[in-house]
């Protein structure tokens, strides 16, 4: 009975670097085929075993202030000294063709899109604990202790944004977190507002349909003489 809105969900996924996003988005998208994940683009180099176009687009910092200028771009930030964006073409083209779209973006650029696009869903990714995420960031093993220790700091000053975020999910375990975010897409797909149409596809239906509207006729024909 129920046809939901054509056009996708936008899902955005954030949490302090080292969290787990990128794991516990990945888990998610193997269960969801209506699912897309967005490449972000960034200025910083490829880290081992990154592949181009599929883990990030990377460019030039002349490439990326050129699209900010042509506003190409859904949401810039800055972290780290580098440039981290989401292009907008490709994530309005899978929205229309009503793919679910995740970004796994950092903080900054979800509360840029927060203020832009209103019916977008914001998830925040929490560690167990600080020693945990501390653990997490070193043994990645992909940073200088210098970078390390910047993003641990920065990770006590995004957590405060959590109270802008409709969701929370604490990255204890990968199989844990990521049956609590496929339940929030589920939950988020049965709203009503999701709802383009109701429409009727039984004899019983369509006769109580006419009864009722036979008995709004009716009611809006009374008239009272005072």
């Amino acid at each position: 009975m129920i046809k939901t809105k054509k056009k996708g969900l936008l899902i955005v996924l954030s949490g302090p670097s080292g969290v787990g996003k990128d794991t516990v988005s990945d888990a998610v998208l193997k269960e969801n085929p209506n699912l897309w994940k967005s490449i972000s683009m960034t200025t910083r180099s490829p880290r081992e075993n990154e592949v181009e176009g599929k883990d990030y687009y990377f460019v030039s910092e002349e490439e990326f202030q050129k699209r900010i200028q042509e506003d190409k771009f859904l949401e810039y930030a800055t972290f780290n000294h580098h440039f981290y964006g989401t292009p907008k073409d490709k994530v309005a083209e899978k929205l229309n063709e009503g793919k679910d779209v995740i970004l796994v973006i950092e903080i900054q650029g979800a509360l840029q899109i927060k203020e832009r696009i209103k019916q977008a869903l914001f998830i925040f990714l929490l560690p167990p604990s600080m020693d945990v995420l501390k653990k997490r960031l070193t043994k990645r093993n992909t940073d200088s202790a210098y970078a390390i220790d910047e993003r641990f700091k920065t990770a006590y000053q995004e957590i405060n944004e959590l109270p802008k975020y409709h969701y929370v999910i604490v990255n204890d375990t990968v199989e844990a977190a990521s049956k609590k975010l496929n339940a929030i897409l589920i939950s988020e797909r049965c709203r009503v507002d999701r709802i383009e149409e109701l429409y009727l596809d039984t004899i019983e239906e369509k006769v109580h349909e006419k009864l009722v509207d036979n008995k709004k006729l009716e009611n809006s024909e009374i008239k009272i003489d005072l």
